[in-house]
Order: structure tokens, then sequence, then C-alpha cells
């Protein structure tokens, strides 16, 4: 089953900058307007601007009925992206990732994480989609499946490794980026976040880590800096992980809302258009935006 749909708002007329009544307001108030204004604007860009976005959905160990929607929310907002769902892989094809610029996973099959659910039509269409260029971004869960199908696994960067990842409670902890040069983390500051932390992932050589984290003992860790943010190069397609995001309450962080948009536009173009916000959790009271 797919469903499609994408924000549209009715934008003024008039351009940003020079919204009518801009003059007559106090600078405060003249701003926050023009900022409004603007936002609706991006909003309703034209659908040439935007990206297609196909999530796969519909089997996961996590709340994917709560994390999808909460995922398609976060990329219409942006104005940057219309979003389709499947919530069968399996009924994939050609046509269906020819439709699309990057592919979203949030499907998995754990805790079966061998059987090539999928079948081999829809893995070949996916296959050749990223090989000939397609993006692929992943979070979470996502990689936790299909670990006898070597293409998704080289994608994905990593993977749960049954004989050595695990993770602690759910907790408070920074982020930090190893690479600040690349174009989904330039210009972005270390972060908080409430999360799983997951340690000592299964890694596939073939990746560049863009963020780590520490992963306290005292909180039933590793000792050591874990990748939280990855990507790879498969054929001509771009890939991205981002491990963070066990539910939607973790979702609703500033910092996981821009990396998976900009990850997810990096993987589909190569480029990242997508400003950071004026808003950041840069500090630990930041890190659960549901205490606020």
């Amino acid at each position: 089953m797919i469903n499609k749909s994408s924000a549209h708002w009715a934008a003024p007329a008039a351009a940003c900058p020079g919204f009518p009544g801009h003059r007559r307001l106090g600078l405060a108030a003249g701003t926050a307007l023009m900022a409004w204004v603007c936002s609706l604007a991006a909003a309703d860009a034209p659908a040439t601007n935007r990206l297609s976005v196909l999530i796969l959905s519909g089997r996961n160990n996590h709340d994917w009925r709560q994390t999808t929607p909460a995922l398609r929310r976060i990329l219409e907002q942006t104005g940057r992206f219309t979003v389709e769902v499947t919530e069968d892989p399996s009924r994939c094809d050609r046509a269906t990732f020819a439709r699309c610029q990057v592919v979203v996973g949030n499907w998995s099959a754990w805790p079966e994480v061998t059987g090539r659910q999928w079948g081999p039509v829809a893995e070949q269409a996916f296959v050749d989609f990223v090989r000939g260029g397609g993006g692929f971004a992943v979070f979470h869960a996502g990689c936790a499946t299909s670990y006898d199908w070597p293409e998704y696994q080289r994608m994905c960067c990593g993977f749960w490794d049954l004989k050595t990842t695990g993770h602690g409670p759910i907790h408070e902890f920074q982020v930090s980026f190893t690479d600040a040069a690349h174009p989904v983390t330039q210009g972005l500051a270390n972060f908080f976040i409430r999360d799983e932390l997951w340690h000592r992932l299964g890694i596939q050589t073939n990746k560049t880590v863009l963020a780590t984290a520490f992963s306290a003992l005292d909180k039933g860790g590793s000792g050591q800096n874990e990748p939280v943010v990855m990507t790879t190069q498969f054929g001509q397609g771009r890939c991205f992980h981002l491990v963070l995001g066990h539910d939607a309450a973790t979702m609703e962080n500033q910092a996981w809302k821009t990396l998976m948009t900009r990850g997810i536009e990096w993987a589909a173009t190569g480029q990242v258009t997508l400003p950071p916000p004026a808003s950041w959790p840069a500090h630990a009271a930041g890190a659960n935006p549901a205490k606020k």
C-alpha cells in the first residue's frame, strides 16, 4: 500500500523581503512576521523543487506506526520533500523506485534477520536504483535486518551485530561531529539528545563516520566513542545512516530532525540546501523536547 501527500499552503503573492506592512510594524514584530511568511513560502515551494521520498515502513521491532508519520511530517514541514509511504517493500519494483529520488528505511523484519523477505524483484530493483544514482537513508532499527543480503548491508554502513551490539537505558548524551566539512554536518554544532545509544555495531569498511557519541560504562555502554552518523557510496548512489531515533519523542529533538532531513537531501542530490535551524540543543537541557 502506497500513500502520497505533500504539504501545501497558499503563499502570499509578495516576496518575503518586501512583504506589505513590514515597514509599518515594529522591528521585532516585522521580523517575526517576515519569518512566518517566508516559512509559508518555503512550504509552498514549486513541486519541481521538491525531492520525492519513499519511506519503507509497515514492519519494525520499534513503533513504526508512530515513527513513520512523525518522519513524514518532519520532511513535509521543510517544504523540500514530497513523501510516499509503502508498508510492504516486497511489492516494490522498478516503477516504484523510478517515482522517487531517495528511499528511507524504517522497515525491519527483526527478529527475522535473514530470509530475504522482499523477494528477488524488489531486491534487484532497489539495488539497481541506488547503484544507478538513487539515494538511500536509514535510521535506527532500519539497519537491523536482511543480514544475508550483502548489498543492503553495504548501503547501511553498519548493523546490529548479534554477537557484540547492545545498548544501555535511554539517557541523555552528547553527540560530537568528527567531520564538520561534510555537506550534512557543515555549520552544525555538537548537541545533546535523549535516546538509545548503540555500542559495538557491526561496521562496514566502506563508510565515513560523521559523528560519534561516548558510550559511558555507568550507562551500560562500551566506554568508547561509538559512531552515530555514517555515510557511504554504493555505485553512483549515496547512502546515509543515522543510528539514533528510537521513538517519535526522540525524533522531535531539533538536531535529529536536522540531521535526518539534511541527510536525506544529501542522499538524493549530493548537496544540502536546508539551513541550520535557529534553535539547537547545544546543552543537556535541550536534549528532550518532551520535557518542555
